[in-house]
């Protein structure tokens, strides 16, 4: 009997953090399933499909990192078809779908996806089904899953009238019954769909042939756990209801724990892209013992590397996962007398993963004790494919059941509230789960890669040569019903730990740490797009950074002191800072420099809100740096709209980068006597001349 032949499709995914890879493989997998092949590829593999000349289906999975910036991977691609010599015609041949990921806590929401949609139809090509915009805010998989589960039926259209040009035309021609032109064949089944998340920012990106589509209001997160629901136990309807699982992930990995000694070099991380190891000369507590959060500063001495850098740009720390943490999971997957085995990875032979790959983030001759180190992403929170996994490895009935209901479509609501929201790992999971036995390879299967932390430069090479501070808050997990212990933040729990020996506490006098005693980092520079001081020193420009988002702005008020002691002559623009925190005797952090740049002229207004401290006078104060915003509209206005000026702001982006957006907006509308509408418009343009720029983390 001959084989059947499946029908091909090409499936492209651009992955930063291996979000997009991951989903794209799901596809992939599905694909066989349902009768398709899919010709999976990442963006940056160019030699392997060609667009111009491709006649199959394209499907896109893209991801969007920074702010709104292509995920590396996919920076050619977008590069590529933006050309502005490209005829409007180029792309007139091809048939896509994509899926957009984003974080809805971020402005940029989706935005590289966007890009590459906006682009492709410019150059003619046409969608064969909806465009996904799943957000990472509130749970990628609220679109992920009911995207992909109805694109199988959208290829077999496509197909059907890539196949038949007539039938694509008839479905065009026909009317409806007020004798205006109906909607394809296509766009019907698109629209019914009803899957994109939509703001009114995201309102020019529709095609007018679909009508808005909506979520459900149980997927969007609205929901709450009912009382009683615990991580381990359901109750009533979701404890008697019947459930739709995910399918089970399929294992490509064999590993083997060799009884080999290997030397390892201190722990050194794997990743040494673009690394250097350097000295903490320094570390300082910035905010008062009493303050809610532990604002440290740490110095590093880079003098003896090449790392250049410019205020606004970052830096990536490596850091381990916590030891503590890396025992017990050793203990817990009865592994303790394997903790200094060599691990052997080998693709199983048996393997039904299409594409399937070793990890190239795993070194040969890997200890187990490192691989859970420095290899894989320990406290990364398990998706629902991994809770399905455990399914099987799990003994006792009534926890394969809790296992199942966390991992379906009915219990989306009990993992966003107990598993995604805390942030629980897969530690914590094992420890909630104690019949359930998984192998060593699930977990390399399906955790990703321990990733470097980001951190905003708080100095400037001028002012400090040879140096590079650096500002976080202590991250602190408290207790919940999957954590019994609290944790702190991996990277900034282990640099807590590292410094301790060094650390000058607040409001003590420095003191020269003993050189024995002095810890060292593994770092890499990460450079800005846009995030710097104007190139024309007379340019406006004002800061808004609350908390630890003020570190790029001490960076960039010593660049602007050192250009005005070396350039007397030089007209310099003015210069605002918005600060807040919530006591001003806790946690102003910066205090003492910042009044400093204000009486040498360098820092021109300093406007500071303290949330949580009593007013002082009859008038309410200002409680948040937006209602400082607020109270100096004109000014705020006439630097963006009169004199061409710059905004930056750093800091949270779920809630303070939102108000303020929401604030300019207002500020926009008011100052221009236009509807909001237009006055988003407004701000969106300063956004695109990068006159509106944000270093926001979520």
């Amino acid at each position: 009997m001959p084989c059947e032949v499946k029908t091909r499709f090409l499936l492209l995914y651009g992955s930063q953090s291996g979000q997009a890879k991951a989903i794209a493989e799901e596809i992939c997998q599905q694909a066989d399933e349902h009768g398709f092949k899919g010709d999976i590829c990442c963006m940056s593999e160019s030699a392997k499909y060609n667009l111009e000349t491709e006649t199959d289906p394209v499907v896109i999975v893209v991801s969007t990192t920074g702010d709104g910036e292509p995920p590396e991977k996919a920076l050619q691609f977008v590069k590529g078809i933006r050309t502005k010599t490209l005829p409007p015609d180029h792309y007139a041949h091809l048939r896509y779908a994509l899926l957009a990921l984003g974080d809805s806590n971020y402005a940029e929401f989706c935005k590289c996806g966007k890009t590459i949609d906006k682009r492709l139809q410019e150059l003619g090509a046409k969608h064969f089904y909806a465009t996904g915009h799943a957000d990472d805010g509130v749970g990628l998989e609220l679109v992920v899953d009911p995207w992909i589960e109805g694109l199988w039926e959208a290829i077999r259209k496509a197909y059907s009238n890539m196949s038949d040009p007539n039938q694509e035309r008839n479905d065009r021609a026909r009317t409806g019954q007020n004798g205006e032109p109906a909607e394809s064949a296509d766009n019907k089944q698109v629209a019914d769909l009803k899957i994109q998340l939509l703001r009114i920012n995201d309102s020019n990106d529709l095609s007018p042939d679909l009508p808005e589509p909506s979520l459900d209001k149980g997927k969007s997160g609205t929901e709450t756990t009912p009382l009683g629901a615990s991580l381990t136990t359901s109750i009533s309807p979701l404890s008697e209801s019947t459930l739709n699982i995910p399918a089970l992930p399929p294992q490509y990995i064999h590993v083997e724990l060799m009884n080999t000694t290997t030397k390892e070099e201190n722990f050194i991380p794997p990743d040494q892209e673009a690394e250097h190891q350097v000295p903490v000369t320094r570390a300082v507590q910035l905010s008062r013992e009493d303050a809610v959060k532990t604002a440290l500063l740490l110095e590093l001495d880079i003098s003896g590397t090449h790392i250049s850098y410019q205020p606004g740009d970052s830096l990536n720390v490596f850091c381990p996962n916590n030891s503590g943490e890396v025992e017990e999971l050793i203990q817990r997957l009865g592994l303790a007398e394997m903790r200094e085995h060599c691990v052997h990875l080998q693709l199983r032979t048996d393997t039904k993963k299409k594409a399937a790959q070793l990890p190239s983030y795993v070194p040969e001759k890997s200890t187990l004790k490192y691989l859970l180190t420095w290899c894989l992403e320990i406290r990364s929170i398990p998706k629902k494919a991994f809770l399905r996994a455990l399914v099987d490895y799990t003994t006792n009935a009534a926890e394969k059941r809790r296992l199942q209901e966390l991992c379906s479509k009915q219990g989306s609501s009990d993992y966003n509230h107990l598993v995604r929201d805390p942030n629980l790992s897969v530690l914590e999971l094992l420890l909630a789960f104690p019949s359930c036995s998984p192998p060593l390879s699930l977990l390399i299967e399906q955790l990703p890669k321990l990733r470097p932390r980001s951190y905003s430069a708080a100095s400037s090479s001028l002012y400090h040569p040879g140096k590079l501070h650096f500002v976080f808050n202590i991250v602190e997990f408290p207790q919940c019903s999957g954590r019994a212990v609290p944790r702190r933040g991996v990277c900034t729990g282990w640099l807590s730990e590292l410094i301790s020996p060094i650390l000058q506490q607040h409001g003590r006098p420095s003191r020269d740490p003993d050189s024995a005693l002095v810890p060292k980092v593994s770092i890499g520079l990460r450079p800005s797009t846009a995030f710097h001081l104007p190139s024309d020193p007379a340019v406006p420009f004002i800061m808004v950074g609350p908390g630890t988002g003020v570190a790029p702005f001490i960076g960039f008020l010593q660049h602007r002191a050192k250009q005005r002691q070396e350039n007397p002559d030089t007209e310099f623009g003015e210069t605002w800072l918005f600060f807040g925190c919530r006591h001003k005797d806790r946690e102003f952090l910066f205090r003492d420099e910042l009044e400093h740049f204000v009486e040498n002229g360098t820092l021109t207004h300093l406007k500071v809100c303290f949330s949580r401290d009593a007013p002082k006078g009859p008038e309410p104060a200002p409680k948040y740096v937006q209602h400082n915003l607020c109270l100096h509209a004109q000014d705020v206005a006439r630097i963006l709209l009169q004199q061409n000026g710059c905004i930056y702001v750093c800091g949270d982006a779920k809630n303070m980068a939102k108000d303020v957006n929401e604030t300019l907006i207002e500020i926009v509308g008011k100052e221009l006597t236009v509807d909001k509408l237009e006055a988003m418009k407004v701000v969106a343009e300063l956004r695109d001349k990068k006159c509106y720029m944000q270093d926001v983390w979520a």
